[in-house]
């Protein structure tokens, strides 16, 4: 990924994505970077943020479902960047390191009582965090959901990959190669609405774009070191599958190694979700044809901005549903990626990544009427 250079005011950035600038706002709020303080963070306020009044040191909380997965890792640090963007401490990150809902709810209940300035949620459950989202409102403590949404609730917006959608591409992006016979797709947490809604995408679109194949997913758990196991268990069970495919970073990543470890390379298709280190190695080597781009690094810093500005405006600065993208990486582009090692995607570089000499084409805009 990269943004643009540029020394544009941080309030004209701010503006810029308080009225609706959603993911593209994102380069002008780094460019604003520029203008950032240092040593302005005090013990009651965090001083001026360019032409924006004092503000106090509100604290923002992450709830997430899967703390210590390296999928969040960039997220992390987009909430990291934001916060020290505007000034303010850190956000907490909290919640549970292998799904468990209750455990999620809790730490939301925690940042609640604990009078939290902001609170993020991943709504990976469609009936947990309903009440404590009213609760939160309730005490005038803004909400937003990140990574995964769920209907029925009531976030003030959502921020992360349009999911259901991204696995109908992914299905559609399958079709192309494989036309019948079965497929096994990994899924850390089947019906969490984090994972869930890109599967029933997937078999959306291969009723509608290959209905040959068959679709079989694999239950691969919420521990990441474990779905290497259950992918390889799958498939031993099913060595005539023509794919080996996955929704979660985890399982994706397993997929590569299985596909790579069983010498399957060439010989079965496969892809998946995420930019682990051994997902996109998988991808350039051919192990994988590709993985899914949804910018993890937007759904830390967007939901921060987010946040800051609703309370900046006492609510007068709504945050928009935002759509934090699909990228197909595949062969082609696999190499910058590696090569760029960025924080950006959860690497260990802050460098800065050069422009290419052109930019590709993008599809055209569709405009509703």
């Amino acid at each position: 990924m990269t943004f643009e250079t540029g020394t544009p005011s941080r309030r004209t950035a701010l503006r810029y994505l308080g009225v609706g600038g959603g993911a593209a706002a994102a380069s002008a709020l780094l460019a604003a970077c520029t203008g950032v303080q240092e040593g302005s963070q005090g013990s009651q306020s965090s001083g001026k943020t360019g032409n924006f009044p004092d503000t106090p040191d509100w604290k923002f909380v992450f709830v997430n479902h899967v703390t210590t997965n390296s999928f969040f890792v960039p997220t992390k640090t987009g909430m990291a960047d934001a916060a020290a963007l505007l000034g303010i401490p850190e956000p907490q990150w909290t919640g549970s390191e292998n799904g468990n809902v209750a455990q999620m709810a809790s730490a939301m209940e925690t940042a609640i009582t604990s009078k939290a300035d902001g609170i993020a949620i991943a709504l990976t459950d469609n009936s947990a965090f309903i009440e404590p989202t009213k609760k939160a409102l309730g005490a005038g403590i803004p909400v937003i959901a990140y990574n995964a949404n769920a209907g029925g609730n009531y976030p003030l917006t959502y921020v992360g990959q349009d999911l259901f959608l991204s696995g109908f591409q992914m299905g559609q992006r399958i079709a192309r190669d494989v036309t019948s016979g079965d497929i096994l797709v990994g899924i850390s947490q089947p019906g969490g609405n984090n994972v869930q809604p890109r599967l029933d995408g997937i078999i959306a679109a291969m009723r509608q774009a290959a209905p040959g194949v068959n679709v079989k997913s694999v239950n691969t758990g919420a521990e990441q070191a474990a779905e290497l196991n259950a992918m390889t268990a799958a498939y031993t069970g099913n060595q005539a599958a023509k794919g080996i495919y996955a929704v979660d970073a985890g399982s994706t990543e397993a997929c590569a190694n299985l596909i790579k470890d069983r010498g399957l390379t060439g010989k079965v298709h496969g892809g998946g979700f995420d930019l682990l280190k051994g997902s996109l190695e998988g991808v350039k080597s051919g192990a994988l044809d590709f993985t899914i781009d949804q910018s993890p690094y937007l759904q830390g810093f967007l939901t921060v901005l987010y946040l800051y500005l609703y309370r900046l405006s006492g609510t007068l600065v709504y945050p928009p549903v935002t759509d934090t993208g699909l990228t197909f990486v595949t062969k082609e582009s696999a190499d910058l990626y590696i090569s760029a090692d960025s924080k950006f995607e959860g690497g260990s570089k802050s460098d800065l990544i050069n422009m290419p000499s052109s930019i590709p084409l993008p599809a055209p805009q569709t405009l509703s009427r």
